[in-house]
């Protein structure tokens, strides 16, 4: 019981961050929010392919039967980023997004909230 507690609040958590960071794309971004994107060499359209594929893997979390991949399609986005941040050079962010890896790896491990024992 207390696993399935624990698996809700972060798939909740990782849910509010997914569909947070991947509605960000559809907002004119800030000069600072440029300024950090172009550093990580993320173009206009890559930044929008990001938050649109963010936005579906949280629609696959929500799932049972998708659950894995969606999570996984995650955890992929987020090394995406912290290899650029580390190609340019910003260590602080690559060390910031290591955390937040580990949910959906937890994610994983633990299972879908919702799934039935068989």
């Amino acid at each position: 019981m207390i696993v399935k507690i624990i698996s809700s609040v972060l798939l909740l958590a990782s849910t509010y961050i997914g569909i947070s960071h991947g509605l960000r794309v559809f907002k004119t971004p800030t000069a600072q929010n440029l300024a950090m994107m172009s550093a990580l060499g993320i173009s206009n359209t890559s930044r929008i392919t990001f938050g649109i594929v963010s936005i579906i893997s949280v629609i696959l979390i929500i799932f049972p039967k998708t659950f894995y991949l969606g999570n996984t399609i995650r955890a992929v986005i987020l090394i995406i980023f912290m290899c650029l941040a580390l190609k340019a050079g910003n260590y602080p962010f690559a060390l910031m997004e290591i955390p937040i890896i580990m949910i959906p790896m937890v994610l994983i491990y633990l299972g879908h909230p919702l799934k039935m024992f068989s």
